[in-house]
């Protein structure tokens, strides 16, 4: 994962992932057909942890010792935030995967996988929002939750914080 995270499905040799993991080359390829088929798993693994975090982060939420107006959704945004600063080969993978979609077979799997982190978020937030007597969120809200999610990968893939259009670094960049 480390190793695609960074170099992405055609910058990646091989042999380099065998070497970071103590193999021979020859034995990846005992267990995966092809660097794609590799690549592939590499990106699915990188969904689970996300999926992993959103729902460990939806098993914790508790409304009543939550932030004021705070519902499952932001409890997953944080954990997704914190995630990206702790672990950010896994957001460089999101943007390979992403990037890698020319490949149609590359493409029905990342749209495949990231449709069913979309249900699974839809599915956490109705049952945390039934569990604790809460209205259940918009299909607006869900995409709200989803499109903040990729303007935080691209502010992490850059190393800012923010991405606003007064934010400070933004200023700075456009007066040179």
């Amino acid at each position: 994962m480390h190793e695609f995270a960074q170099g992405g499905l055609h910058g990646t040799p091989v042999d380099r992932i065998a070497r970071r993991v103590g193999v021979a080359q020859p034995y990846v390829f005992s267990l995966f057909r092809s660097k794609k088929e590799l690549f592939l798993a590499a990106v699915e693994r990188g969904f689970e942890l996300v999926a992993e975090t959103f729902s460990g982060a939806a098993a914790e939420f508790d409304p009543s010792i939550a932030v004021e107006d705070a519902d499952v959704l932001a409890a997953m945004g944080r954990s997704y935030v914190k995630l990206l600063h702790s672990q950010r080969d896994y957001l460089m993978l999101q943007h390979q995967a992403y990037a890698a979609c020319d490949d149609a077979e590359i493409r029905d799997r990342v749209r495949a996988l990231y449709a069913r982190l979309v249900r699974q978020v839809e599915g956490l937030a109705a049952d945390s929002s039934r569990r604790h007597g809460q209205p259940e969120p918009t299909s607006e809200r869900i995409d709200e939750f989803f499109r903040y999610g990729m303007w935080l990968n691209v502010a992490a893939a850059m190393g800012v914080e923010d991405l606003s259009v007064g934010c400070e670094w933004v200023l700075a960049e456009g007066d040179k």
